[in-house]
Protein backbone atom coordinates (compact mmCIF):
# COMPACT_ATOMS: atom_id res chain seq x y z
CA UNK A 1 0.00 0.00 0.00
CA UNK A 2 1.42 3.75 -0.99
CA UNK A 3 2.16 6.22 1.42
CA UNK A 4 -0.97 8.53 0.12
CA UNK A 5 -3.24 5.48 0.74
CA UNK A 6 -1.82 5.20 3.78
CA UNK A 7 -2.60 8.27 4.71
CA UNK A 8 -5.87 8.47 3.40
CA UNK A 9 -7.25 5.60 5.26
CA UNK A 10 -5.54 6.83 8.40
CA UNK A 11 -7.62 10.27 7.77
CA UNK A 12 -10.88 8.33 6.81
CA UNK A 13 -10.88 6.55 10.06
CA UNK A 14 -9.64 9.53 12.16
CA UNK A 15 -13.04 11.11 10.62
CA UNK A 16 -15.31 8.14 11.17
CA UNK A 17 -13.90 7.76 15.08
CA UNK A 18 -15.09 11.60 15.42
CA UNK A 19 -17.77 10.92 14.42
CA UNK A 20 -18.86 8.02 16.88
CA UNK A 21 -17.40 10.46 19.21
CA UNK A 22 -19.60 12.83 18.62
CA UNK A 23 -23.07 10.49 17.99
CA UNK A 24 -22.42 9.15 21.24
CA UNK A 25 -22.22 12.25 22.93
CA UNK A 26 -24.56 14.48 21.16
CA UNK A 27 -27.36 14.65 23.32
CA UNK A 28 -27.67 17.30 25.93
CA UNK A 29 -28.58 15.46 28.74
CA UNK A 30 -25.50 13.39 28.29
CA UNK A 31 -22.93 16.74 28.68
CA UNK A 32 -21.92 18.34 31.80
CA UNK A 33 -22.53 22.31 30.67
CA UNK A 34 -20.26 24.95 32.86
CA UNK A 35 -22.55 27.13 34.31
CA UNK A 36 -22.50 30.60 32.74
CA UNK A 37 -20.42 32.52 35.06
CA UNK A 38 -17.74 29.93 34.39
CA UNK A 39 -14.03 31.52 35.22
CA UNK A 40 -11.76 32.61 32.04
CA UNK A 41 -8.93 32.10 34.09
CA UNK A 42 -9.92 28.85 35.50
CA UNK A 43 -10.03 27.96 31.81
CA UNK A 44 -6.70 28.78 30.75
CA UNK A 45 -5.27 27.25 34.40
CA UNK A 46 -7.11 23.90 33.01
CA UNK A 47 -6.22 23.09 28.88
CA UNK A 48 -8.52 21.34 27.34
CA UNK A 49 -7.13 18.32 25.57
CA UNK A 50 -7.59 15.93 22.92
CA UNK A 51 -11.38 14.26 23.41
CA UNK A 52 -12.45 16.24 26.59
CA UNK A 53 -14.78 18.83 24.00
CA UNK A 54 -15.77 16.24 21.93
CA UNK A 55 -19.44 16.17 22.14
CA UNK A 56 -22.49 18.57 21.96
CA UNK A 57 -22.09 21.63 20.64
CA UNK A 58 -22.87 24.25 23.88
CA UNK A 59 -23.44 27.78 23.63
CA UNK A 60 -20.45 30.55 24.63
CA UNK A 61 -20.63 31.07 28.30
CA UNK A 62 -21.08 34.81 29.70
CA UNK A 63 -18.49 36.21 31.90
CA UNK A 64 -18.99 38.20 34.91
CA UNK A 65 -18.50 41.89 34.92
CA UNK A 66 -15.87 41.46 37.43
CA UNK A 67 -13.82 39.24 35.31
CA UNK A 68 -13.96 41.80 32.23
CA UNK A 69 -12.91 44.32 34.42
CA UNK A 70 -10.05 43.17 36.42
CA UNK A 71 -6.66 44.49 37.00
CA UNK A 72 -4.73 41.93 35.58
CA UNK A 73 -6.86 41.63 32.07
CA UNK A 74 -6.91 45.38 31.75
CA UNK A 75 -3.40 45.60 32.07
CA UNK A 76 -3.39 42.79 29.16
CA UNK A 77 -5.34 44.97 27.16
CA UNK A 78 -3.35 47.24 27.20
CA UNK A 79 -0.61 45.44 26.50
CA UNK A 80 -2.21 43.54 23.72
CA UNK A 81 -2.99 46.82 21.57
CA UNK A 82 0.61 48.17 22.49
CA UNK A 83 2.97 48.61 19.53
CA UNK A 84 5.97 49.00 21.88
CA UNK A 85 5.95 45.23 22.17
CA UNK A 86 7.43 44.68 18.64
CA UNK A 87 10.86 45.35 18.19
CA UNK A 88 10.29 48.62 16.03
CA UNK A 89 7.35 49.57 17.85
CA UNK A 90 4.98 49.48 14.99
CA UNK A 91 2.93 46.29 15.70
CA UNK A 92 0.96 45.02 18.06
CA UNK A 93 -1.50 42.25 18.77
CA UNK A 94 -4.13 43.74 17.72
CA UNK A 95 -2.70 44.83 14.44
CA UNK A 96 -3.54 40.98 13.39
CA UNK A 97 -6.31 40.70 15.60
CA UNK A 98 -8.60 43.36 15.16
CA UNK A 99 -11.18 42.93 17.34
CA UNK A 100 -13.84 44.92 15.29
CA UNK A 101 -13.41 43.05 12.52
CA UNK A 102 -14.09 39.05 13.86
CA UNK A 103 -10.94 39.09 15.64
CA UNK A 104 -9.07 38.80 12.68
CA UNK A 105 -6.99 41.05 10.00
CA UNK A 106 -8.89 39.93 7.16
CA UNK A 107 -5.72 39.57 5.06
CA UNK A 108 -4.46 36.26 3.72
CA UNK A 109 -1.32 36.01 5.75
CA UNK A 110 -0.66 39.32 7.90
CA UNK A 111 1.62 42.16 7.40
CA UNK A 112 4.38 42.63 10.57
CA UNK A 113 7.62 44.34 10.85
CA UNK A 114 9.04 46.54 8.23
CA UNK A 115 6.73 44.97 6.09
CA UNK A 116 7.59 41.05 6.50
CA UNK A 117 4.54 38.58 5.76
CA UNK A 118 3.66 35.36 7.56
CA UNK A 119 3.09 32.07 5.80
CA UNK A 120 -0.19 31.26 7.49
CA UNK A 121 -3.67 33.09 7.91
CA UNK A 122 -4.04 34.68 10.88
CA UNK A 123 -6.61 33.15 13.20
CA UNK A 124 -9.58 35.07 14.74
CA UNK A 125 -8.50 35.86 18.78
CA UNK A 126 -12.15 35.32 19.84
CA UNK A 127 -12.95 31.90 21.81
CA UNK A 128 -9.23 30.98 21.61
CA UNK A 129 -9.24 29.81 25.53
CA UNK A 130 -11.60 27.01 24.35
CA UNK A 131 -8.90 25.70 21.89
CA UNK A 132 -7.28 22.72 22.53
CA UNK A 133 -4.03 23.74 21.19
CA UNK A 134 -3.30 26.73 19.63
CA UNK A 135 -1.92 27.59 16.10
CA UNK A 136 -2.97 25.98 13.37
CA UNK A 137 -0.20 23.48 13.81
CA UNK A 138 -1.13 23.10 17.32
CA UNK A 139 2.51 23.95 18.79
CA UNK A 140 1.42 25.36 21.56
CA UNK A 141 -0.68 23.65 24.32
CA UNK A 142 -2.14 26.61 25.40
CA UNK A 143 -2.60 30.60 25.85
CA UNK A 144 0.49 31.28 27.79
CA UNK A 145 2.81 29.20 25.26
CA UNK A 146 1.28 31.23 22.36
CA UNK A 147 2.56 34.22 23.33
CA UNK A 148 6.06 33.40 22.61
CA UNK A 149 5.32 32.83 18.73
CA UNK A 150 4.47 36.03 17.35
CA UNK A 151 6.28 38.08 19.83
CA UNK A 152 9.41 36.47 18.64
CA UNK A 153 8.68 35.50 14.93
CA UNK A 154 10.87 37.81 12.76
CA UNK A 155 7.65 38.28 10.25
CA UNK A 156 5.48 39.20 13.01
CA UNK A 157 6.74 41.38 15.95
CA UNK A 158 10.60 40.99 15.48
CA UNK A 159 11.20 41.63 19.12
CA UNK A 160 12.32 39.84 22.57
CA UNK A 161 11.80 39.88 25.93
CA UNK A 162 14.60 41.79 26.94
CA UNK A 163 13.52 44.74 24.82
CA UNK A 164 9.98 43.92 25.89
CA UNK A 165 10.70 44.22 29.86
CA UNK A 166 13.16 47.39 29.20
CA UNK A 167 10.86 49.22 27.65
CA UNK A 168 7.86 48.43 30.15
CA UNK A 169 10.33 49.66 32.90
CA UNK A 170 10.89 52.78 30.92
CA UNK A 171 7.34 53.39 31.51
CA UNK A 172 6.45 55.24 34.91
CA UNK A 173 1.93 54.09 33.88
CA UNK A 174 3.49 50.13 33.40
CA UNK A 175 5.54 50.39 36.51
CA UNK A 176 2.44 51.27 38.46
CA UNK A 177 0.00 48.89 36.97
CA UNK A 178 2.66 46.37 37.53
CA UNK A 179 3.17 47.30 40.90
CA UNK A 180 -0.77 47.24 41.71
CA UNK A 181 -0.92 43.53 39.62
CA UNK A 182 1.98 41.73 40.27
CA UNK A 183 4.09 43.46 43.06
CA UNK A 184 6.30 45.53 40.88
CA UNK A 185 7.88 42.33 39.07
CA UNK A 186 7.61 43.26 35.14
CA UNK A 187 9.14 39.76 33.73
CA UNK A 188 7.96 37.09 30.95
CA UNK A 189 6.13 35.21 33.28
CA UNK A 190 3.95 38.40 34.31
CA UNK A 191 3.55 39.93 31.00
CA UNK A 192 2.43 36.93 29.78
CA UNK A 193 0.47 36.13 32.39
CA UNK A 194 -1.58 39.96 32.01
CA UNK A 195 -2.03 39.12 28.38
CA UNK A 196 -3.96 35.63 28.49
CA UNK A 197 -6.01 37.36 31.56
CA UNK A 198 -7.02 39.92 28.48
CA UNK A 199 -7.45 36.78 25.72
CA UNK A 200 -9.31 34.51 28.31
CA UNK A 201 -12.26 37.14 28.20
CA UNK A 202 -12.29 37.72 24.39
CA UNK A 203 -15.38 35.70 24.24
CA UNK A 204 -18.62 36.37 21.84
CA UNK A 205 -21.46 35.04 23.28
CA UNK A 206 -25.10 35.46 22.79
CA UNK A 207 -24.98 34.50 19.11
CA UNK A 208 -28.56 33.56 17.22
CA UNK A 209 -27.32 29.50 17.41
CA UNK A 210 -26.97 30.18 21.18
CA UNK A 211 -30.52 31.29 22.00
CA UNK A 212 -31.66 28.39 19.71
CA UNK A 213 -29.12 26.17 21.69
CA UNK A 214 -30.88 27.75 25.27
CA UNK A 215 -34.59 26.66 23.34
CA UNK A 216 -34.02 23.05 24.15
CA UNK A 217 -33.86 23.48 27.96
CA UNK A 218 -37.80 24.75 27.45
CA UNK A 219 -40.73 22.47 28.31
CA UNK A 220 -42.75 24.84 26.44
CA UNK A 221 -43.35 27.36 23.61
CA UNK A 222 -39.60 25.52 22.36
CA UNK A 223 -40.95 25.30 18.95
CA UNK A 224 -42.04 29.61 19.01
CA UNK A 225 -38.43 30.41 21.34
CA UNK A 226 -36.51 28.17 18.05
CA UNK A 227 -38.62 30.35 15.59
CA UNK A 228 -37.43 33.14 17.30
CA UNK A 229 -33.57 32.34 17.37
CA UNK A 230 -32.87 31.54 14.13
CA UNK A 231 -34.13 31.45 10.87
CA UNK A 232 -36.02 28.26 8.91
CA UNK A 233 -32.93 28.42 6.72
CA UNK A 234 -30.42 28.37 9.46
CA UNK A 235 -32.06 25.06 11.18
CA UNK A 236 -32.48 23.58 8.12
CA UNK A 237 -28.44 24.48 7.35
CA UNK A 238 -27.87 23.06 11.22
CA UNK A 239 -29.19 19.84 10.29
CA UNK A 240 -27.37 19.02 6.89
CA UNK A 241 -24.82 19.91 7.86
CA UNK A 242 -25.29 17.19 11.41
CA UNK A 243 -26.57 14.39 9.00
CA UNK A 244 -23.98 15.14 6.18
CA UNK A 245 -20.90 14.87 9.06
CA UNK A 246 -19.97 17.95 8.93
CA UNK A 247 -20.54 17.91 12.87
CA UNK A 248 -18.02 14.87 13.32
CA UNK A 249 -14.96 17.70 12.89
CA UNK A 250 -16.95 20.93 13.91
CA UNK A 251 -19.09 20.45 17.53
CA UNK A 252 -18.04 21.03 21.11
CA UNK A 253 -18.32 24.77 22.81
CA UNK A 254 -16.04 26.25 20.15
CA UNK A 255 -17.49 24.37 17.19
CA UNK A 256 -14.18 22.79 16.14
CA UNK A 257 -10.57 23.65 17.48
CA UNK A 258 -10.63 20.29 19.99
CA UNK A 259 -8.40 17.90 17.65
CA UNK A 260 -6.58 17.25 14.67
CA UNK A 261 -7.60 16.30 11.22
CA UNK A 262 -6.25 16.11 7.68
CA UNK A 263 -7.05 18.35 4.94
CA UNK A 264 -7.61 16.46 2.61
CA UNK A 265 -9.40 13.32 3.90
CA UNK A 266 -11.43 12.30 0.77
CA UNK A 267 -9.50 13.88 -2.00
CA UNK A 268 -5.78 15.63 -2.32
CA UNK A 269 -6.60 19.29 -1.61
CA UNK A 270 -2.89 20.08 -2.55
CA UNK A 271 -2.47 18.23 -5.02
CA UNK A 272 -5.65 20.38 -7.01
CA UNK A 273 -4.93 23.93 -5.86
CA UNK A 274 -0.80 23.20 -6.53
CA UNK A 275 2.07 25.45 -5.73
CA UNK A 276 2.45 23.31 -2.32
CA UNK A 277 4.43 24.84 0.26
CA UNK A 278 6.68 23.85 3.32
CA UNK A 279 3.41 25.08 5.51
CA UNK A 280 0.84 22.91 3.91
CA UNK A 281 2.69 19.79 5.83
CA UNK A 282 0.89 21.20 9.25
CA UNK A 283 1.63 19.15 12.07
CA UNK A 284 4.33 17.03 9.96
CA UNK A 285 6.63 20.47 10.58
CA UNK A 286 5.88 19.86 14.46
CA UNK A 287 6.47 15.74 14.71
CA UNK A 288 7.96 14.49 11.82
CA UNK A 289 5.87 11.69 11.26
CA UNK A 290 4.61 10.73 7.92
CA UNK A 291 0.96 10.18 8.95
CA UNK A 292 0.68 13.95 10.57
CA UNK A 293 1.50 15.07 6.77
CA UNK A 294 -1.40 17.90 5.85
CA UNK A 295 -2.82 17.73 9.52
CA UNK A 296 -4.09 20.82 11.26
CA UNK A 297 -5.64 21.74 14.23
CA UNK A 298 -9.53 21.84 13.33
CA UNK A 299 -10.68 25.24 13.03
CA UNK A 300 -13.53 26.76 15.05
CA UNK A 301 -16.69 28.07 13.47
CA UNK A 302 -17.50 30.38 15.49
CA UNK A 303 -17.99 33.93 13.60
CA UNK A 304 -16.56 32.15 10.41
CA UNK A 305 -18.75 34.35 8.37
CA UNK A 306 -17.45 37.53 9.57
CA UNK A 307 -13.41 35.95 9.14
CA UNK A 308 -12.95 35.76 5.50
CA UNK A 309 -10.15 34.94 3.68
CA UNK A 310 -10.34 30.80 5.23
CA UNK A 311 -8.46 28.28 5.74
CA UNK A 312 -4.91 28.31 6.79
CA UNK A 313 -3.69 29.38 3.38
CA UNK A 314 -6.05 31.84 3.36
CA UNK A 315 -6.70 31.17 -0.41
CA UNK A 316 -10.64 30.97 0.11
CA UNK A 317 -12.61 34.23 0.28
CA UNK A 318 -16.23 33.42 0.61
CA UNK A 319 -17.80 31.07 2.89
CA UNK A 320 -19.97 29.74 0.19
CA UNK A 321 -16.39 28.30 -2.02
CA UNK A 322 -15.12 26.98 1.08
CA UNK A 323 -18.13 25.48 1.84
CA UNK A 324 -18.09 23.68 -1.12
CA UNK A 325 -14.33 22.74 -0.40
CA UNK A 326 -14.77 21.18 2.77
CA UNK A 327 -17.98 18.84 0.97
CA UNK A 328 -15.83 18.14 -1.17
CA UNK A 329 -12.29 17.12 0.18
CA UNK A 330 -13.16 16.44 3.87
CA UNK A 331 -16.71 14.30 3.15
CA UNK A 332 -16.35 13.29 -0.58
CA UNK A 333 -19.54 14.95 -1.06
CA UNK A 334 -20.46 16.83 -4.18
CA UNK A 335 -22.74 20.08 -1.89
CA UNK A 336 -25.91 21.52 -4.43
CA UNK A 337 -25.65 25.06 -4.03
CA UNK A 338 -29.35 24.80 -2.35
CA UNK A 339 -26.66 22.71 0.60
CA UNK A 340 -24.50 25.42 0.55
CA UNK A 341 -27.05 28.39 1.38
CA UNK A 342 -28.68 26.28 4.08
CA UNK A 343 -25.48 25.57 5.36
CA UNK A 344 -24.15 29.30 5.32
CA UNK A 345 -27.54 30.02 7.11
CA UNK A 346 -26.52 27.95 9.82
CA UNK A 347 -23.14 29.33 10.20
CA UNK A 348 -24.33 32.91 9.56
CA UNK A 349 -25.82 32.25 12.94
CA UNK A 350 -23.32 31.30 15.01
CA UNK A 351 -21.96 35.24 14.93
CA UNK A 352 -21.28 36.19 18.14
CA UNK A 353 -21.83 39.65 20.28
CA UNK A 354 -17.87 41.32 21.95
CA UNK A 355 -19.20 43.64 24.70
CA UNK A 356 -22.89 43.65 23.96
CA UNK A 357 -22.15 44.28 19.88
CA UNK A 358 -22.52 42.00 17.09
CA UNK A 359 -19.55 41.57 15.39
CA UNK A 360 -19.11 42.32 11.85
CA UNK A 361 -16.51 41.10 8.79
Amino acid sequence: MTRDRILLLYGFLTLLAAGLVAMLVLPEDAVETPPPSSSAASMQEKPFHMGEQLGAIRPIPTLPAEELQSGKALLGEKLFNDPQLSGDGTVSCATCHILAQGGDDGLKVSTGVGGATGDVNAPTVFNTVFNFRQFWDGRAMNLSEQVDGPLLNPSEMASNWAIVIRRLNDSASYRKAFGREYNGVISEETVTDALVRYETTLLTPNAPFDRFLDCQNLKSDRADCESDAITAEAREGYRRFSDYGCISCHQGVNIGGNFFQRFGVMGDYFADRGNATETDLGRYNITHRDEDRYVFKVPSLRNVAVTAPYFHDGSVASLDQAIDIMGRYQLGRALSAEDRRYIAAFLESLTGEFRGERLQP
